[in-house]
Order: structure tokens, then sequence, then C-alpha cells
């Protein structure tokens, strides 16, 4: 299964999103440090998710990494997010 499949995956059972936007940006990094032949590597996330309500931005992004935990100590070796309420999102 591709990396990306795994994070839409994982995200999608943990925070039920509105939105979710998986961009595999490795392609990008090539040649720089953890980047690896293949790609999947390097990820932006957009994560529209009521999941969000109350928390501050770092809360948001801590959740999705304890989510993806297992990647992040394996292939993935950058991830960018943005993370929105429904709300936040309009």
């Amino acid at each position: 299964m591709q990396v990306a499949e795994i994070i839409r995956k994982k995200l999608t059972v943990a925070l039920e999103p509105d939105q979710l936007d998986v961009i595999d940006e490795s392609h990008l990094h090539a040649g720089h440090a953890g980047a690896r032949e293949g790609g999947q590597s390097h990820f932006r996330l957009l994560v529209v998710s009521g999941a969000f309500e109350g928390l501050s931005r770092v809360a948001r992004q801590r959740l999705v990494n304890d989510v993806l935990r297992e990647e992040l100590s394996g292939p993935i070796h950058a991830l960018a997010m943005k993370t929105m309420t429904p709300e936040e999102a309009g």
C-alpha cells in the first residue's frame, strides 16, 4: 500500500474529516536528506475535522502526529500540515 493511502486511511478512521488532502511532495526534495528513491517521504496535509474543535494549533498537530506515529518513525521524513475545524474552513 502506498504511504499516501495509509495516511488517508488512518486519518479518516481517527478524525472523520470533512476534507482531507494528502499531497506527496517528495519529488520536490529529490537529492535532499531523508529523500527516498521512489518518493513517498515528504507530505503536505490539509485536514478539516470537527475533532479539532477546542484544540490549539499545536494540539491539533500532535493529534495528527499521534495517529501517524508509526509512519513518522519509518517512511515519512517530513510532514507539513494545515489543520482546521469545519467552521474555520468556512
